[in-house]
């Protein structure tokens, strides 16, 4: 009460003459203005440290990053574009984050390339009036014939997948910024539906995340390779066109 009768006074002060203060104004101490002040510190070294303890967190450091697979290439970790060094922890965990799921998306890419390239179609049809046995066997060819309405449909399908992602890992579990693993799906059924790496131990985890991170690598370099030949023909050697 006291506090918020000193903040009243001091707000009065601004707007008003000294004559147009209230009468009871004259009647606080020295002591009360001491206390309403040591009262306001008070609250400030609480809002300070509760401050401090919301981002009171371990993210997974750069050493244990870069040392999952081993980066390590003629004596040097690989990094000619010096990302590991373009921000703290978080953000090289946002990038490996994003190396998983690019990697992820890199795989499916290809082998849905080679499928197609090699005639391989599902039943029915992609929509009226477009069978998928119409659908070209080359690539791009191929993601030309796809309506427009589709291409939309593939983005909003995936934008969704990254939104509960996130979701999920913010309120499921632990967020890959703040002490997670980077590149956990936490999406529920999108990944490993029947449960099989629920009986693998930690070790066996840790080695299949490995693999998959470096299958990925490897398969953004072939996709871009199938891309590369299907719009520039002879662009990569030895690769037919496709």
């Amino acid at each position: 009460m006291k506090l918020a009768i000193f903040s009243g006074l001091l707000a009065g002060a601004s707007a008003f003459s000294v004559q147009q203060l209230p009468q009871h104004a004259s009647s606080l101490s020295m002591a009360d203005v001491a206390e309403a002040v040591e009262v306001a510190e008070v609250a400030e070294d609480v809002e300070v440290a509760a401050e401090e303890t919301s981002d009171d967190y371990d993210c997974i450091s750069k050493e244990e990053i870069l040392s999952s697979p081993n980066c390590i290439e003629m004596a040097v970790v690989w990094d000619p574009l010096k990302l590991a060094d373009a921000g703290g922890d978080e953000t090289l965990a946002w990038f490996r984050h994003a190396e998983v799921k690019h990697g992820r998306v890199a795989m499916a890419a290809f082998v849905g390339w080679w499928a197609v390239a090699s005639g391989i179609h599902f039943p029915g049809s992609l929509s009226t009036g477009l069978p998928f046995e119409s659908i070209p066997t080359q690539g791009l060819q191929a993601w030309e014939a796809v309506p427009g309405i589709g291409k939309v449909q593939m983005l909003l399908f995936s934008g969704l997948i990254e939104l509960c992602d996130e979701y999920f890992h913010s309120t499921k579990g632990t967020h890959y910024l703040r002490g997670g693993t980077p590149g956990k799906n936490m999406v529920p059924g999108l990944y490993d539906p029947f449960g099989f790496s629920a009986s693998r131990s930690e070790e066996e985890l840790s080695r299949g995340r490995d693999v998959e991170i470096k299958n990925g690598r490897l398969a953004m370099i072939g996709i871009m390779g199938l891309l590369a030949e299907s719009s520039i023909e002879g662009s990569v050697p030895l690769q037919p066109f496709c």
